[in-house]
């Protein structure tokens, strides 16, 4: 069990590290578009930014869920 547990965490922090990076690039790009408001290629990329971004909090989401998950059945096992 473990084994499961360290993945959950190497996920979650995997993830962590990818939204920081997500943020900063959804940082840069809105800074780009204050400067080119109408520009379609930084709004596709925001848009491209913006769904990773969701998809990585949705990662994060389930690396928790598991890592609880996985507390709760340890401590179970140890009654």
């Amino acid at each position: 069990m473990t084994q499961f547990y360290h993945k959950y965490k190497a996920q979650y922090k995997k993830a962590k590290e990818m939204l920081e990076i997500l943020e900063k690039q959804r940082r840069e790009i809105n800074s780009n578009l204050e400067n080119d408001p109408i520009c379609a290629t930084l709004h596709k990329e925001l848009r491209t930014v913006n769904m990773d971004i969701k998809i990585t909090l949705n990662e994060i989401e389930q690396a928790e869920f598991d890592i609880s998950k996985t507390d709760s059945q340890k401590n179970l096992s140890e009654i």
